[in-house]
């Protein structure tokens, strides 16, 4: 399946949108399309507040995903999408990742 295709999904209210979500995640530290549709997904309201648990929400897997991904084009959009999040979104995300700093954070997916 394309980007596009997996991003449509995603953005939908599918079924499927969490594995379309984690599949561009698993593309994201070879495909630059990947990372970048990965941002914006970050900065949809419908996936902020589709919470897979408790305060984790899809957004937060996109944006776990990019810094996971570990190229310098995954991490710059990782920023610019933990720069999107409310203050305390981003409070909250750097708790969950127990960093102070979302330049510290290296998650594994």
């Amino acid at each position: 399946m394309t980007n596009e295709k997996l991003t449509d999904l995603a953005a939908g209210r599918a079924p499927y949108r969490g594995k379309a979500l984690f599949e561009l995640i698993g593309r994201a530290p070879s495909d630059d399309d990947a990372a970048t549709r990965l941002d914006q997904l970050s900065r949809l309201p419908a996936l902020r507040e589709d919470r897979a648990f408790h305060l984790v929400s899809l957004a937060w897997a996109a944006i776990t995903g990019l810094l996971a991904a570990e190229t310098a084009h995954a991490r710059g959009r990782a920023y610019a999408a933990f720069g999107a999040l409310d203050r305390t979104d981003q409070a909250n995300f750097l708790a969950y990742l127990g960093v102070e700093r979302i330049e510290d954070a290296h998650p594994r997916v």
